[in-house]
């Protein structure tokens, strides 16, 4: 029986950060953000990444989207190791992984058309001629729930969640297999991060895309992902089902996140 190669492989990731000198003799302190990860996920599935604020979510994130360098060890995206690509050669493997943003304003320039925002990608990855791009900007959006009307408005003209929906059209434009999704849904209200869950599942089950889902939020996560992984100060803690994950934790520190959750609803998938 064959194994399918995992989309995503992480080995013994490692991020250090140097902080300013206490004083101008003094050797740059250092700070360990993640310390040896190792985790590998599947094509169409959903991976949550759960811990506190500084437990290394948000840095694993950039290292995932080749936003910045590690200190040591390999991530492979594809068949092919990110942070050992050359410039073009990275630019094209972008094309596959795409992000959204925590918050659904802040990622999106005010200036520019919904149409000019989701079609950017395409742009930077000089993928589609303008036209191609108008076409494929209205198809994403017309996907998210929006109209292709949209694609002229600006982003003040949308209500939070509509906004999240421009973002994750934006994601999706260049027909990524990886998006990894950074607190999506935690500036939203209760109803609309509903809404916004409800359609990130969808496009799952309607094109096969893979998520790399961060949170803080253990009933989120415990929604929409297959698998989890518990950060603690940038060590994996704990891994695997939800619903066993959840129901009989091992590590301490995964007790204590679940002691903090007023109360977790069953699974609905």
């Amino acid at each position: 029986m064959s194994v399918t190669a995992a989309l995503l492989s992480v080995h013994d990731l490692v991020k250090t950060y140097r902080l300013p000198r206490e004083h101008l003799f003094a050797a740059a302190p250092e700070v360990r953000a993640l310390e040896g990860l190792s985790f590998s996920l599947q094509a169409g599935r959903s991976l949550g990444v759960v811990g506190e604020s500084g437990s290394g979510k948000s840095t694993l994130a950039r290292l995932v989207m080749a936003l910045e360098q590690p200190t040591s060890g390999h991530i492979v995206f594809d068949g092919e190791d990110l942070h050992t690509l050359e410039a073009a050669a990275l630019r094209r493997a972008r094309a596959g992984l795409q992000m959204i943003f925590q918050d659904p304003y802040g990622s999106l320039d005010p200036r520019r058309t919904v149409g000019q925002t989701v079609a950017e990608p395409l742009a930077l990855l000089r993928q589609a001629s303008p036209a191609e791009q108008r076409e494929r900007a209205a198809e994403v959006l017309d996907a998210v729930g929006l109209r292709a009307g949209d694609a002229s408005k600006y982003p003040h003209e949308f209500s939070g969640g509509q906004r999240q929906r421009i973002a994750i059209a934006r994601a999706l434009i260049t027909g990524p297999k990886l998006i990894v999704a950074d607190e999506p849904v935690s500036a939203l209200d209760v109803s609309v991060q509903a809404q916004v869950l409800n359609l990130m599942q969808d496009l799952q089950d309607r094109i096969g895309v893979t998520y790399l889902f961060i949170s803080h939020d253990l009933a989120v996560v415990d929604l929409v992902c297959d698998e989890v992984i518990v950060l603690w100060q940038g060590r994996i803690v704990e891994q695997g089902h939800p619903d066993r994950l959840f129901s009989a934790p091992e590590h301490p520190y995964t007790r204590r996140l679940l002691a903090a959750v007023p109360a977790m609803k069953p699974r609905m998938r």
